[in-house]
C-alpha cells in the first residue's frame, strides 16, 4: 500500500509525494449547471384598434327640377300607390311635387314636396290609400288630409293634392253630385275658376295656379291646372259623378 502526502510546490502547484518520488497532482474540474424549474412568466400586451367605418351618406334629396332614373323610380312608386303624377318621364315636375305633397299629407309628414330621408322611408313601406266608398265611382274629398281620391269599387285609382276652404264650413261636408261644369275659365262669385265641376251651389272642383298644402280657398276645391285637365280628359268626373266630402 502506497501512502501519498500532498504538498504545495514552490510555484503554487500541487504535488503528491510517494515512495516513488514526487509527481504533479491532477485535479479534475466540473462545471455544474442548475436548471431552474420555476415557470417562465411572459406578459403579452394586446392592443385592440377599433376601426370605425364611415357612415354612408344620406340619400340625395329629390325636388322640383331633378331628373334621372331616381325620379323615374319615384314616379313609378307614387303611381303604383295610386297618386296622380302626370307622367313617368324622369322629370321632377310640378305635378310630381304635388303628388309628393299628397303622399306626405296622408303619411303625416312635413308637406314640402321634397323627397328626403323620411319621405323615402315612408314610400318604401307605404300601402295604397283606401277610400271610404266601397262600390261604384266617386270623388272623395278628405278635408282632414286635403286630398281628393278618385274611387272605383273601393280602390283609389287617383289621389290629387288639393286645397279647400280656409274657413271651416265653407267647403260643405256631405254627399253631393256634379251638376254642372264649364270647359274653360268661369267667372264666378268665388273668383275665376279653371274648368270647374260644380257639386254644391257655387262650390266646385277646379284648377288654380296656387295650391298650397293647407286650406286656403273661399270654399272650392282647388287642384293644379294639369290635374284638372286630367280629370276632364280621363272621364273621371263627368256630370252625375258622386262627390263625398268628409273629415277623416
Amino acid at each position: 500500500m502506497t501512502a501519498a502526502v500532498v504538498v504545495f510546490g514552490a510555484a503554487g502547484g500541487l504535488f503528491a509525494v510517494t515512495r516513488h518520488g514526487r509527481r504533479p497532482l491532477v485535479v479534475s474540474s466540473e462545471t455544474t449547471t442548475t436548471a431552474s424549474t420555476a415557470p417562465s412568466t411572459t406578459t403579452t400586451t394586446t392592443t385592440t384598434t377599433t376601426v370605425t367605418s364611415p357612415s354612408p351618406p344620406p340619400p340625395a334629396e329629390l325636388r322640383t327640377g331633378a331628373t334621372g332614373p331616381e325620379v323615374v323610380r319615384l314616379q313609378q312608386r307614387l303611381s303604383g300607390l295610386g297618386f296622380w303624377v302626370g307622367s313617368t318621364d324622369g322629370v321632377f315636375s310640378t305635378a310630381i311635387a304635388h303628388a309628393v305633397v299628397a303622399f306626405q299629407k296622408l303619411a303625416g309628414l312635413t308637406s314640402d314636396g321634397i323627397v328626403g330621408a323620411a319621405t323615402s322611408a315612408a314610400l318604401e313601406s307605404a300601402t295604397a290609400p283606401r277610400p271610404r266608398s266601397s262600390t261604384g265611382h266617386a270623388l272623395e274629398i278628405d278635408l282632414t288630409h286635403q286630398v281628393l281620391i278618385v274611387a272605383d269599387a273601393g280602390t283609389a285609382t287617383a289621389v290629387l293634392d288639393i286645397s279647400t276652404g280656409a274657413v271651416a264650413g265653407t267647403t260643405p261636408t256631405g254627399r253631393f253630385t256634379i251638376t254642372r261644369q264649364v270647359d274653360g275659365y268661369d267667372h264666378s262669385p268665388l273668383g275665376v275658376l279653371y274648368r270647374p265641376k260644380y257639386f254644391y251651389r257655387g262650390v266646385a272642383v277646379h284648377g288654380y295656379p296656387s295650391v298650397p298644402p293647407y286650406p286656403t280657398s273661399h270654399g272650392c276645391v282647388r287642384t293644379i291646372d294639369a290635374a284638372m285637365d286630367w280629370l276632364w280628359s280621363s272621364g273621371a268626373a263627368p256630370v252625375g259623378t258622386a262627390v263625398w266630402v268628409y273629415r277623416a
